[in-house]
C-alpha cells in the first residue's frame, strides 16, 4: 500500500513538472536566434538649400534696362556681360532722338551707347527680378546669382560631437521624398546661436553630386550617423528585459527556461548588440504571461 502512495506521488510530481510548470512551445510568446548584423544609429535635422555665396547684380546708377543676356538656371562666367543699362541721361536721349526720326536714333545709338553690366563671378542665376524696359535705380537688384547651392542645418550642441568634417550625410528633400541624395560636410561654425532656447551650431553641407532639383529655399531633412557596427551579434530589442537593474534574457535549453544576465552595447532602437551572456547557437525567447479568472484568461487593464 505504502509503495503504491509512493508511486503515485512520483508520478504526481513527474506530471506536475513536465506538463504544468515546464513551458511549453505555446507558452511561447517570441523568439529569435541571435545573429549577426550591421547596427547604425543615426538622428535627423532639418535643413535648408541656400547658395553658398548669394550675390545681387545692381546696376552702378538709375537707369532702365535694355536687355538682359541671361535668364534663371543658366550658367555664367565672371566678366561675362549679362545686361545692357542706359543711364537716365543716356534713355532721356535716346528717347528724344526716337521721336524725332530712324536716323537722328540710329546716329545716337551708335555715339551714345549702353553701359554693360558683367557677372562678378562663376556661378549661375537664381532669380531674375526685372526685364528690359523697365526703370531701376541703384538699390535694385536686377538679376541674383550664386555661385553654388548646398545645405544650412542647426545641429543641437548635445549632438555635435557625432559632426566632423569630411562626414558623409544622407539628404532627403520634401519635394522629393522617395530620392536621396549623399553629402559632405565642409563647415562647422565656431560661434554659437539660440534658437527656441536650444543652443545650437550651424553647419554647412556640400553634394556629393549637385541635383538638378536642387533650388534654393527647399526644404532639406540630414540624416546624421553617430555610430555604426558592422558584423556584430545582435537579438531583437524587445526580447530584452530589466531585473533589479540588470539586462535579462531568456533563453530555452535543453533543460528548460533559464533566465540570464547579458551586457549589452550598441542599439538602433529593434536590434542590440550582445556584447556578452549569450552565443550564437542559443534562442533567446519572451514567455506568455497569463491570468486566469474562473477558468477564463484575461487581459489586464
Amino acid at each position: 500500500m505504502r509503495k503504491s502512495i509512493a508511486i503515485l506521488i512520483v508520478f504526481a510530481v513527474f506530471f506536475l513538472v513536465f506538463f504544468v510548470l515546464k513551458p511549453t512551445k505555446q507558452n511561447i510568446e517570441k523568439s529569435a536566434m541571435p545573429e549577426k548584423r550591421d547596427l547604425v544609429v543615426s538622428f535627423r535635422e532639418t535643413g535648408e538649400v541656400s547658395p553658398r555665396n548669394r550675390l545681387e547684380i545692381k546696376p552702378p546708377f538709375s537707369g532702365r534696362i535694355e536687355k538682359i543676356l541671361i535668364d534663371e538656371g543658366v550658367d555664367v562666367e565672371k566678366g561675362q556681360v549679362i545686361i545692357w543699362m542706359s543711364s537716365s541721361e543716356r534713355a532721356a536721349m535716346i528717347d528724344a532722338a526716337r521721336a524725332i526720326g530712324k536716323k537722328e536714333y540710329e546716329k545716337w545709338e551708335t555715339i551714345y551707347k549702353p553701359t554693360p553690366i558683367v557677372a562678378p563671378m562663376n556661378g549661375f542665376i537664381i532669380l531674375r527680378q526685372n526685364e528690359p524696359g523697365q526703370t531701376v535705380t541703384a538699390s535694385d537688384a536686377i538679376l541674383v546669382m550664386a555661385d553654388d547651392l548646398i545645405i544650412e542645418a542647426d545641429i543641437d550642441e548635445t549632438d555635435l560631437k557625432f559632426v566632423k568634417i569630411g562626414g558623409e550625410v544622407d539628404i532627403y528633400l520634401d519635394a522629393y521624398p522617395n530620392e536621396t541624395f549623399k553629402g559632405i560636410i565642409e563647415h562647422i561654425a565656431y560661434e554659437s546661436k539660440v534658437v527656441s532656447n536650444v543652443t545650437v551650431y550651424a553647419i554647412k553641407i556640400r553634394p556629393a553630386k549637385k541635383p538638378e532639383v536642387f533650388r534654393a529655399g527647399m526644404t532639406a531633412t540630414i540624416t546624421i550617423i553617430a555610430h555604426s557596427k558592422k558584423d556584430t551579434l545582435s537579438i531583437p530589442t524587445d526580447l530584452i528585459v530589466e531585473k533589479a537593474r540588470k539586462k535579462v534574457v531568456t533563453v530555452k535549453t535543453k533543460k528548460g527556461f533559464v533566465q540570464r544576465e547579458i551586457q549589452e552595447g550598441l542599439s538602433d532602437g529593434k536590434w542590440t548588440e550582445i556584447v556578452s551572456g549569450l552565443d550564437i547557437s542559443e534562442q533567446v525567447v519572451i514567455l506568455k504571461s497569463k491570468k486566469k479568472e474562473k477558468g477564463k484568461s484575461f487581459i489586464s487593464r
